[in-house]
């Protein structure tokens, strides 16, 4: 089934650390052997370990690990992988102290017997690594071969294999066999490439087989199954009662499709996570998930980026999110919700206490709807760490709501403003609200804002001795070849924190920058006596 293709726009490139190279996954597998098969104070005490058995063990702990950093960094919708890299390496780490602890396993008869590292008690069986590929009947049975042994697998991830009617045929029996241990799934792009009336077959074979098995987490994401897909899924979907997670990203769930979803699933109760990212689901799609946020009142990660909703499926996507006074990361970028759905969220907003990261950028918010919002979060969410409102034509009439609301966040880690028209008033009353406190602060946006050489140095100023600072992104505004000169000067003992100005446009106002900052001294001094930081 072919899949939907929506994307974000107006995205800076930026250098991803995650996943790794094989090389240096194969790299990791070889130093963790070299330690496992090393004397040491745990070798007195347990044994030392056969390199062919230290070989094994590393492989295992690299594939467990890595699949475990993977699963952060998909949950990561801005992440460069640095997060994913520090899992990786502690992971790896605490499953090597494992098996040194551990020693040498017991042989029978000269053979020795086969004992998977488990993590926290539980293993995973991944087929996803590897190139994306169709799998048939044969290698299907070559690759499921595990699970038709006694084993101990909680999770199973076929993600990445497209799976054809006799490969699914081949799965089927292995699954009804193992499915009362099960606890999580990913069958996220499992389909790829398949014709409809095929891959639809293949679901169904695979929710017949799975259905009644208790899970705490399922994917079905990158599919493109459309309401037919959806229910296709039935009988797996109708037996879940338990479900913490649930990821639908890119499968094309319109608004048929969202008001299956919400049809089919019992109950949600103890519903965490939900993502919905890049679908056609719109605003009556939109009222269809807020039926099942209603009902999933411990819900702590809600995402629904990219999903085509308007001003009437936001309104009521808010209203619906009100009920959800456990939200921890609200993600509802690239959407069309305008000022009244704006308006509607910001009263949403005032019960969430526990939130931390918020993204909500390129939703037409206009100054109304980033003002109401700017003043929402500054009587809540006091342990925010993400705030996101980049492209919403926000002026420099909200700027000091938006220095306010920042100034009340000492917790801030991120803060993106890109692609508004703040200009250095706006640039100028946000670095006073940074200047005092702040000490986690990491990364600054202020790209594209009209912003010139007073505005610019104004904000170096405030961040540049924060001490975890890592970059201040002002590219693409009208900064002096005098101003880029200044700001290099600031940072020199520090350039890696000053990002790229290749698309700094030093002619963008034809203006006497001096002359400009003389005029408008009075006033801004007026609004900084006023602002309350």
């Amino acid at each position: 089934m072919a899949s939907t293709a929506q994307t974000y726009q107006h995205r800076p490139l930026s250098i991803k650390l995650w996943p790794p190279s094989q090389g240096t996954r194969l790299m990791l597998a070889e130093r963790m052997t070299k330690n496992l098969t090393t004397p040491s104070i745990f070798s007195r005490k347990y044994g030392l370990l056969s390199k062919e058995e230290a070989e094994e063990d590393a492989k295992q702990i690299e594939e467990i690990a890595f699949t475990t950093a993977t699963q952060h960094f998909e949950k990561e919708p801005d992440g460069d992988g640095s997060f994913a890299v520090q899992i990786y390496a502690k992971e790896s780490s605490k499953l090597m102290l494992d098996v040194l602890k551990r020693g040498p396993r017991v042989k029978e008869d000269g053979v020795l017997v086969s004992e998977k590292v488990t993590v926290t008690g539980e293993t995973v069986f991944d087929i996803s690594g590897g190139r994306r590929a169709f799998i048939d009947a044969e290698e299907a049975t070559e690759l499921l071969e595990p699970l038709r042994a006694p084993n101990s697998y909680t999770k199973i991830c076929f993600s990445n294999r497209s799976f054809g009617l006799e490969a699914a045929q081949v799965a089927e029996p292995i699954l009804l066999s193992i499915k009362n241990q099960l606890k999580e799934v990913d069958l996220s792009d499992f389909i790829a490439g398949r014709p409809e009336a095929e891959a639809l077959e293949v679901m169904t074979i695979f929710s017949s087989a799975l259905e009644g098995c208790v899970l705490r987490y399922l994917n079905l994401s990158n599919n493109a199954m459309g309401e037919k897909g959806v229910r296709a899924f039935r009988s797996l979907l109708k037996s879940q009662n338990n479900l913490e997670e649930l990821y639908l990203m890119n499968d094309g769930i319109s608004e048929e499709a969202a008001k299956a979803v919400s049809e089919l699933i019992p109950s949600t109760e103890k519903l965490k996570v939900l993502h919905f990212h890049n679908n056609m689901t719109g605003d009556e799609g939109a009222i269809a998930i807020s039926e099942i946020v209603k009902r999933s009142a411990a819900l702590e990660d809600f995402r629904c980026s990219s999903t085509r909703v308007g001003s009437d499926g936001g309104v009521v996507l808010a209203e619906a999110l009100g009920t959800c006074k456990h939200l921890k990361k609200l993600d509802l970028r690239d959407n069309m919700f305008g000022v009244e759905a704006g308006v509607a969220l910001s009263k949403a907003v005032l019960g969430f206490v526990d939130l931390t990261e918020i993204y909500l950028s390129y939703l037409n918010l206009e100054d109304d709807g980033a003002e109401a919002l700017a003043n929402a979060l500054k009587e809540s969410a006091p342990s925010l760490e993400v705030l996101d409102m980049a492209g919403n034509d926000i002026t420099t009439n909200v700027a000091a709501s938006l220095a306010e609301c920042i100034s009340s966040k000492q917790f801030l880690a991120k803060l993106n403003l890109s692609e508004n028209e703040l200009k250095d008033e706006g640039a100028i009353l946000i670095s006073k609200a940074l200047e005092e406190g702040h000490d986690q602060l990491l990364e600054v946006d202020l790209s594209t804002n009209s912003i010139t050489r007073s505005g610019a140095r104004v904000l170096a100023k405030a961040v540049v001795q924060k001490p975890r600072f890592k970059l201040l992104n002002i590219n693409a505004n009208f900064i002096s070849d005098e101003g880029i000169k200044e700001l290099k000067d600031i940072f020199k003992s520090l350039p890696d924190m000053l990002g790229p100005l290749d698309e700094n446009d030093p002619e963008g106002e034809d203006i006497d920058e001096e002359a400009e900052e003389d005029a408008d001294r009075d006033e801004l001094e007026s609004k900084l006596k006023s602002l309350e930081i």
